[in-house]
């Protein structure tokens, strides 16, 4: 039987600044946006676990929703597509109660939950909200241990786990999720000493950006690191993550790359490295090159994804290019 890619079109939900919309409609407008993108035939919808919004995507007083709570009310007004965060900051929470939360939307959803999680990266936040930020090294390796005690908490009873810097001592994760092996885990980042022999040894789903050559060299280490512990590595999804934009002629498509170049600190140029862009025709072609690098998957941010009728070319365009 071939396995399935946990997502072949993703929607990444990242910004919550929408002109003329009250903060007390915030949730209405995501909401629809979220329903538009599951009828585009987006199968995966992602918010992203920041407490204040990040420079990529607007200035840090914007009003940003918490990651896992709006998971939780998506998973109440969407119907068919999964439900992740793209990435959960391992450092955030406490990891068996994030277990008992994705397991909730779990249920929520009827099955739809994945756990996305990464080591955390915006010390800015941690600090402010009064998180310890230590050394990548440590946090590289509490984000393996927090993947081991969710494995644990989804797959089994009253599970033990004692780590340097994490333990449980046979929590009771009731309801049990969905599914008896539980919500897939994707881990989210590229460092090629230690994150991704991580993946290797603990995740369903791995997450890359960069252009085809770069997703590509990642994926090689991706498989030296399988081969080193002897798994499979088509059991693992390859997806990719960065924006999207389809633009009818050339002064509209350097319009937006204008706007994602502010927004990254790039000159409009270095903005297409960062892209699928132009025509369909030419995003579909885009689509084919990260494919043969060995993509399954694709999550895309867009500029404004409040342009429903963009949404949907969005969405039309790269199940198409997905069908090829």
């Amino acid at each position: 039987m071939t396995r399935q890619p946990l997502t072949r079109v993703g929607l990444q939900l990242s910004g919550y600044s929408f002109p003329g919309v009250p903060d007390d409609k915030l949730f209405q407008q995501v909401a629809g946006v979220a329903r538009e993108a599951e009828a585009a035939g987006f199968d995966s919808l992602w918010t992203m676990d920041h407490l204040h919004q990040i420079a990529t995507v607007g200035s840090a007083d914007e009003p940003i929703l918490e990651a896992y709570t709006t998971l939780a009310a998506l998973a109440a007004v969407t119907s068919v597509s999964r439900l992740g965060v793209l990435v959960s900051a391992a450092g955030f929470r406490n990891p068996a109660v994030l277990a008992k939360m994705v397991t909730t939307i779990d249920i929520i959803s009827g099955g739809r939950a994945v756990l996305g999680i990464g080591a955390g990266w915006h010390e800015e936040e941690y600090r402010a909200y009064g998180l310890d930020f230590p050394s990548p090294r440590e946090r590289l390796a509490r984000l393996a241990e927090a993947v081991q005690i969710c494995r644990a908490m989804f797959t089994e009873y009253a599970p033990q786990f004692s780590g340097r810097y994490h333990y449980i001592d046979g929590p009771l994760n009731m309801p049990r999720p969905i599914r008896p092996e539980g919500p897939p885990i994707l881990i989210g980042g590229g460092g090629e000493k230690v994150l991704i022999p991580t993946v290797a040894k603990l995740g369903d789903a791995c997450n890359f950006f960069g252009g085809p050559a770069t997703v590509r060299r990642k994926i090689d280490v991706l498989e030296r690191a399988c081969a080193a512990v002897g798994r499979d590595s088509s059991e693992i999804t390859k997806t990719w993550l960065g924006h999207v934009i389809i633009a009818e002629s050339e002064a509209e498509l350097h319009e937006s790359l204008d706007r994602l170049g502010a927004l990254l600190d790039l000159a409009p140029g270095a903005a297409r490295g960062f892209a699928l862009c132009g025509t369909r025709h030419e995003v579909r072609s885009q689509v084919r090159e990260y494919r043969e690098s060995g993509v399954e998957g694709f999550i895309l941010a867009l500029l404004d994804p409040t342009d429903l009728a963009h949404l949907n070319t969005v969405g039309t365009t790269l199940r198409e290019a997905m069908d090829d």
